[in-house]
């Protein structure tokens, strides 16, 4: 898969872009998880965009995959970072208006705080969300640090990201903060105007249905939720073709978007 680099306050981010298959069809934006990259992804992003006949950008953040690492530690409020500066620039500078946000755990919370801060998207599908921390969560989090230590996650994390040690560590660390069990993006949701589909596995390891209900009971944009029995933590993985057939069918039943002027 071949990547470009577009330049975003100082930072060159990696990405591809997939076609449109039909005039005039959205973008889908793929925002990959705490530890994921562009690469991780696959080929899942071709499957949805030919399936919906939607263009496609699929990118790592910074510090990930390929793309420039940012300044300094990574602070309590990157999710918030993400959605409000950085992935504005980058839509910005590639053009993309009026997006539809794929995101996955990390991803769909920072889908999430980008549609309740003013920007205008056209859907949400949402992986494996976050809108407040479970212990269950952070359980998951210290069990990845048992398996940094003692399995070969390190070397397999590093075949992915330019720097795969800090890229675990800067999301290992940020979330066993002291302070970090209270984050919460509860009271964002009914800001939301966006349709959404939210997507959850029934044996995540890092949340529960709680996050899901959460979102259908919150959101303003009118909700749709599908939990995946023997599903963990990457539905599009793990039940690849159940993600494929709701995303599309979702993807289908958006409304156009309404006339310029």
């Amino acid at each position: 898969m071949t990547m470009r680099f577009a330049t975003i306050d100082g930072l060159a981010i990696e990405h591809r872009r997939l076609p449109a298959g039909a005039p005039g069809a959205p973008t889908i934006v793929f925002l990959h998880e705490g530890l994921g990259s562009a690469a991780l992804w696959r080929d899942f992003p071709d499957a949805l965009c030919a399936r919906s006949g939607c263009a496609g950008l699929v990118f790592s953040r910074a510090g990930y995959g390929a793309s420039d690492p940012p300044p300094g530690p990574r602070r309590i409020d990157y999710l918030h970072r993400e959605a409000q500066d950085r992935l504005p620039a980058l839509l910005g500078a590639l053009g993309i208006a009026r997006p539809i946000l794929f995101g996955h755990s990390d991803g769909a919370s920072i889908a999430l705080i980008h549609a309740a801060s003013g920007h205008d998207v056209a859907g949400l599908v949402l992986e494996a969300p976050h809108v407040f921390v479970e212990p269950q969560t952070l359980d998951g989090i210290r069990a990845a640090g048992v398996a940094w230590a003692n399995t070969d996650l390190p070397q397999r994390l590093g075949r992915h990201h330019r720097d795969g040690a800090r890229v675990f560590r800067d999301w290992h660390d940020v979330w066993l903060t002291p302070g970090f069990h209270r984050w919460n993006i509860e009271a964002l949701l009914p800001s939301i105007t966006a349709p959404a589909l939210v997507i959850q596995g029934a044996d995540d390891e890092y949340g529960t249905p709680a996050q899901l209900e959460a979102i259908a009971r919150q959101t303003g944009g009118g909700c749709e939720t599908l939990l995946l029995e023997t599903c963990a933590h990457t539905p599009h993985r793990e039940r690849r073709d159940d993600v494929l057939d709701a995303a599309a069918r979702f993807i289908a039943a958006l409304p156009a978007a309404p006339p310029a002027g």
